[in-house]
């Protein structure tokens, strides 16, 4: 383990995030309620904790091994926490405790959702576009931003993108260069929030809530600048858009840009690229087993989700029943966690069949969270050849993804991230 080159990464690290409380402090300037304080004080705070890892450190030019790679990601997390907390314990509204803003910060960052705060509607706007922004930070991950302007900083890019993205399909790159590869998850990280979030507007959001809803849908997060979440509009325009962008956001990134890069045409003499919509297939999508298994669950959980709510009567007609029953299953299913009613109290399995869902989430490379459904995917091919090779000892058999053959390494590691997040969810459930 490399300390030095360790604390000069955090630094950095540290230094940049320092940047992200420059929009709510703005807010709170034009507001002129004060509530710019708190986040000046905090990047004062962050800057300087940051200065004093990287500058003894700053000529240390050695490369980061996979090693340091994975406590930088570690500590980054634990640190930004830390840091993202620091604004909300000193902001005079709401008033949190340490460990209350800790919990707020590490659920932004980790685009959880969990909230300990209550009475939204009443809090300053400064206060709400930070808990929104720091679920759009985690969202992609701030990791992967460091990765793009790697060379600014001087670090070793490949190292921290494999230690942010593990997983079945880590391996796989957008672009020759890791660096690139993230400037390009990032450039249509922002290009989906501002489309969701300019949709959200011409379907009656305030521009304030747009921007802050499309923070959070596109980094499924589910937080919300109203206790009663997308239910406060009562729009059901608002709650479909809502339902795209989820969907969409739990697909692979990777699959979006290689979608829209098709669009994409040189050329010939200027060396320049022009946008043509025709080229635009959705091959990409179709073809990738994990989408088509993705789409598939969504539908699973959604007809019988609206079909015992249609039987219960709790709500009145079909279309009411669709709606409510569509944008909950989406949402739960894909780990955003917005909501429109109490679906804990819906009759019958619904409330243990939707939570089960989000205990698979989304696709691998996506904003989603859950154990992901390639390695779902993965785990049931596994079982299947298991049994296959019983009737058939002699058998060569092989797991296939996207007619690709998986080896059996990665098919070791699925089960052992499969074990220890059962493991974790055990041991929580029993504390």
């Amino acid at each position: 383990m490399q300390g030095r080159v360790i604390l000069k990464v955090l630094g950095l690290l540290l230094m940049m995030f320092s940047t992200t409380f420059v929009p709510p402090m703005a807010i709170g300037w034009f507001e002129s309620d004060g509530t710019h304080l708190p986040f000046i004080h905090a990047w004062y705070v962050v800057l300087l904790t940051g200065l004093v890892f990287w500058l003894p450190n700053a000529r240390i030019d050695n490369d980061l091994r996979i090693r340091d790679g994975f406590i930088i990601v570690v500590l980054f997390w634990l640190v930004l926490a830390i840091s993202g907390a620091i604004p909300l314990t000193l902001a005079a509204q709401p008033h949190m405790s340490v460990v209350d803003a800790f919990f707020e910060s590490m659920s932004g960052l980790t685009t959880t959702g969990a909230t300990v705060l209550t009475g939204l509607d009443s809090l300053p706007s400064s206060i709400l576009f930070y808990r929104q922004q720091l679920q759009w930070l985690g969202g992609m991950g701030i990791i992967v931003l460091a990765v793009a302007i790697a060379p600014i900083l001087g670090v070793g890019g490949m190292q921290l993108f494999r230690a942010e993205t593990p997983g079945p399909r880590s391996h796989e790159k957008l672009t020759p260069r890791i660096t690139s590869t993230a400037k390009a998850l990032w450039a249509l990280y922002v290009g989906m929030t501002l489309a969701c979030t300019l949709a959200y507007y011409l379907a009656g959001m305030s521009l304030f809530d747009a921007i802050g809803h499309g923070f959070s849908t596109l980094a499924i997060g589910g937080f919300s600048t109203h206790d009663a979440s997308i239910g406060y509009f009562n729009s059901p325009m608002i709650e479909g858009i809502a339902i795209v962008f989820m969907i969409i956001a739990g697909m692979n990134f990777g699959l979006h840009y290689t979608a829209l890069h098709q669009v994409y045409i040189p050329r010939a003499k200027q060396g320049q690229k022009h946008f043509n919509l025709r080229r635009l297939h959705l091959t990409h999508y179709i073809g990738d087993s994990e989408t088509r298994a993705f789409l598939l669950m969504i539908l699973v959980i959604a007809i019988p989700t609206i079909l015992l709510l249609f039987q219960s009567g709790l709500f009145t007609g079909w279309s009411e029943t669709l709606r409510q029953g569509l944008f909950q299953a989406v949402s739960i299913a894909t780990t955003t966690g917005f909501t429109t009613s109490n679906f804990s109290l819906w009759p019958g399995l619904l409330p243990v069949l939707l939570l089960l869902a989000s205990f698979v989430g989304g696709c691998a490379g996506s904003t989603a969270g859950g154990m992901k459904i390639v390695r779902a995917e993965l785990l049931l091919k596994q079982g299947r050849r298991e049994i296959q090779r019983l009737l058939h000892p002699n058998a060569v058999l092989h797991i296939k993804l996207n007619k690709r053959p998986v080896p059996d390494n990665v098919i070791n590691a699925v089960w052992g991230f499969f074990s220890l997040y059962v493991l974790s969810f055990v041991t929580l459930g029993l504390m």
